[in-house]
């Protein structure tokens, strides 16, 4: 599937732009975001998919590209000062060496004080079983102070790869692992927050197991440079409804909710 630009001509250009971006979503910046990330995302079709997670996170964060002053903040991460200074959609995180593949997120924010690292899931938890695969490169020793638990996570999950079923363990532990670096690189506290999708069509039972995993995750690795918070795309969202938000932000949770069901 070619992608459609604008040379293609404007009304061709504008009515695949208006379907794969809600109102106000800078559709421009948010492709050239996409195209440096290399998924392919576009150009393949896999962002026009009922399912695509990418698509999700591109327009929830996406339409504070322009305004992140206006980013409700996360549940489980109120005491980080507020608000946004800066959001940006598929953030890379590059690891402290040169060549090789480094992690992108699906989004970062940036505050006075931090940088969040957002990964954010729909359907991908409750496909196939996880299995665990880190390479030893990550044994480097060059992480930094205060990431014993997200190295002893490494290690457990090189003994027990599949010990998660719909949490993508190892993703997260390299997603800490690039955070770390970055973070140092912009003076930042690193946090990675999973902000996850719980699609109604997915079985109750699978939602909960999902949910005791990532709490079980999340105590293993308490306590680390790398800070991990998890919440629900719907728990969050519930925040754009608040008496102080403007009704934009509301209206653009209410988008997000009819055309995703996350």
């Amino acid at each position: 599937m070619a992608a459609t630009t604008a040379s293609d001509g404007w009304p061709k250009y504008e009515a695949m732009m208006s379907e794969l971006f809600l109102p106000g979503v800078p559709a421009d910046l948010v492709r050239v975001s996409l195209d440096r990330a290399g998924g392919n995302e576009l150009a393949s079709g896999k962002f026009a998919s009922p399912e695509s997670s990418a698509a999700l996170a591109a327009n929830g964060f996406g339409w504070f590209i322009e305004r992140p002053s206006l980013l409700p903040a996360f549940p489980g991460l109120d005491d980080i000062e507020w608000p946004a200074a800066s959001v940006e959609i598929e953030r890379q995180m590059r690891f402290p060496w040169q060549g090789g593949r480094h992690p992108w997120l699906d989004a970062a924010v940036v505050t006075g004080t931090h940088l969040i690292g957002v990964e954010s899931k729909r359907f991908e938890p409750f496909r196939d079983r996880k299995q665990a695969v880190l390479a030893q490169a990550y044994d480097r020793d060059v992480w930094g102070e205060a990431m014993e638990p997200w190295l002893a996570m490494r290690d457990a999950l090189r003994k027990d790869p599949f010990s998660y079923r719909h949490l993508d363990a190892a993703q997260l532990v390299k997603h800490a692992f690039g955070l770390s670096t970055e973070a140092r690189r912009v003076s930042r506290a690193p946090v990675l927050l999973y902000l996850y999708a719980e699609p109604p069509r997915v079985p109750a039972s699978a939602r909960s197991e999902h949910r005791a995993e990532i709490e079980v995750f999340s105590a293993a690795v308490r306590d680390a440079r790398v800070r991990f918070a998890a919440t629900s795309w719907a728990d969050w969202l519930a925040r754009f409804a608040a008496p102080a938000v403007p009704p934009t932000v509301t209206a653009h949770a209410e988008a997000l909710r009819l055309k995703f069901q996350p």
